[in-house]
């Protein structure tokens, strides 16, 4: 499977220019790419406790829309992050929009110290199936969290997305982060992090990668925009899972109800 990791500087409350930069992005695929990913909110940037409510669009809104009509005319899957509306309250969001619509939503979970005050937590890890890969989405601050990983590959990932927003001193962080979680749980793991300065002194750190199911970097992005292709070889999930087999293995399962949907999504709710 060929990804592209589209590594684009972005602007807070600048959905005009943001969703344009995506639009170009799409179009400028290769004919046989078969998903581009964004960072985390690319199409609103972040918004603030004052701006969230004049910034965030409903899931059926037009910054929503114009994508999925790019990817039903590229005939591409794109993994985008949005501030969403639902009827008042406000999420950290990432889409996975295939040339049939929405297939996959996750609402963040873990909010970092600037998404308190302006989004709610996300209540629900979910995957879905996609081109015979069964994918789960994160967002940023989760992948410092093992159990969020865990949580999509209980439900059978095989490739999980991450949507990234993170910032200066933090890059090392997450390139160790994004390893572990691809290795812990046999998955592919790809993340896409924004460049460039954000609101107040912010300065993104870059380092859009990919990661095997042996949590070897196959790929390792720069501070600077870019928009990169890379390959997936989902034959290497086998080998990686021959000899043993961590979710088959583990004492300890994360509690909560799975919800198996008519339409191929799985959810596992946190438990409250």
């Amino acid at each position: 499977m060929k990804v592209e990791l589209a590594q684009l500087a972005g602007q807070d409350n600048g959905t005009a220019y943001n969703l344009q930069r995506a639009l170009a992005a799409i179009a400028a695929c290769a004919a046989d790419t078969q998903l581009i990913v964004f960072p985390e909110t690319h199409l609103m940037g972040f918004p603030s406790a004052e701006t969230v409510a004049q910034v965030a669009e409903p899931l059926d809104g037009p910054t929503v829309q114009a994508v999925q009509q790019a990817a039903r005319e590229h005939n591409i899957a794109v993994a985008i992050g949005v501030a969403e509306n639902d009827n008042g309250k406000f999420y950290n969001t990432t889409l996975l929009i295939t040339p049939e619509g929405i297939a996959l939503k996750y609402r963040k979970t873990h909010l970092w110290a600037s998404d308190r005050g302006v989004f709610t937590p996300g209540d629900r890890f979910a995957t879905c199936e996609w081109n015979g890969v069964r994918v789960g989405l994160l967002i940023c601050y989760d992948i410092e969290f093992p159990e969020t990983a865990r949580a999509v590959a209980q439900l059978g990932a095989d490739l999980i997305i991450v949507t990234n927003g993170n910032m200066d001193p933090y890059g090392p962080t997450h390139r160790t982060a994004i390893m572990a979680r691809a290795q812990e749980n046999q998955a592919f793991a790809v993340m896409v992090n924004r460049v460039g300065s954000g609101d107040g002194d912010l300065l993104f750190a870059g380092g859009s990668a990919l990661v095997d199911p042996f949590g070897t970097l196959l790929h390792e992005s720069g501070r600077e925009e870019g928009q990169v292709t890379v390959e997936l070889d989902f034959s290497q999930l086998a080998k990686a899972r021959r000899d043993y087999r961590y979710l088959n293995d583990q004492r300890l399962r994360l509690p909560g109800e799975v919800i198996e949907h008519a339409d191929g999504r799985r959810e596992l709710l946190i438990p409250r």
